[in-house]
């Protein structure tokens, strides 16, 4: 059974050692569907070299797709939910070791970054500091601070209400219910949930609750589901529409996008 702060044994093993940085690669069986709330002592780097995965800190989500990875700073708590095709490193950093952000957000990994990731994840984790395995993590930290970031992310709204509307629209994606309809369930006016939104998220209703399925489409999307069965799964009465919602939010469409993502290994 997993404890709830420390998931799973291998990453608290590797949590412990001092090195640098310290990789672990899990193939497809190898991973919980749901991984439990848990914390790291270094600094973590979840990385989706196929599938998806999406990361649940307390005020945020953030959606990992292929050939990216969300930075977690040390010490806090996330989960993931991984999906069935995923195959996931877990690249562990010592605090303060380089300049990477102090708060969770996604990066844009090139193939450089991919393949000193891999290969320093089949490595012998207690490497020497004068090693070669340690003067390639030189470089992988190097390459990592010059990422840039991609606003995948999803911001979780601390009141009650807000909470439970994220909730039904996580169970239920296709709910197509307007604003109007959400306050009501919410027994609430309109112009209170949209200011009461604005004020925790910092987004309308709209730009929020796209943000959502943009997080919802992608996973999907990493699954292999179609466009045209993801579209009908987010509510979208024509993939067009739903084509257009995603070339709006992310700038291409949605094959496109994920051939480019992908593309970015080879």
């Amino acid at each position: 059974m997993n404890t709830p702060d420390r998931y799973p044994l291998e990453q608290s093993s590797l949590d412990s050692l001092p090195q640098a940085a310290v990789a672990l690669m899990l193939e497809p069986g190898q991973n919980d569907t749901e991984v439990p709330v848990h914390r790291h002592r270094k600094g973590q780097l979840v990385v989706a070299y196929r599938g998806g995965i999406v990361c649940t800190v307390p005020d945020g989500v953030w959606m990992v797709p292929p050939q990216f990875g969300v930075w977690i700073p040390a010490e806090i708590e996330h989960s993931n939910r991984v999906t069935a095709n995923a195959r996931v490193c877990f690249l562990l950093v010592e605090r303060g070791i380089a300049a990477l952000p102090d708060q969770c957000c996604t990066l844009v990994l090139s193939p450089l970054i991919l393949e000193l990731i891999a290969y320093l994840s089949e490595q012998d984790q207690a490497y020497p500091a004068d090693s070669p395995v340690a003067r390639l993590v030189g470089v992988l930290l190097e390459q990592l601070q010059q990422a840039p970031c991609e606003q995948l992310y999803l911001p979780l709204p601390k009141n009650l209400h807000l909470r439970a509307i994220a909730k039904a629209l996580a169970e239920h994606p296709a709910d197509r219910s307007t604003m109007a309809g959400w306050a009501r369930r919410s027994a609430m006016s309109e112009r209170s949930l949209a200011r009461l939104i604005k004020q925790e998220t910092g987004l309308t209703f709209g730009t929020w609750r796209r943000q959502w399925q943009i997080i919802v489409a992608l996973q999907s999307l990493a699954e292999g589901v179609s466009v045209q069965r993801t579209a009908e799964a987010l509510g979208y009465e024509s993939v067009s529409s739903f084509i257009g919602m995603f070339r709006k939010t992310l700038g291409s469409p949605p094959a496109r996008y994920m051939r480019s993502v992908v593309g970015r290994q080879g």
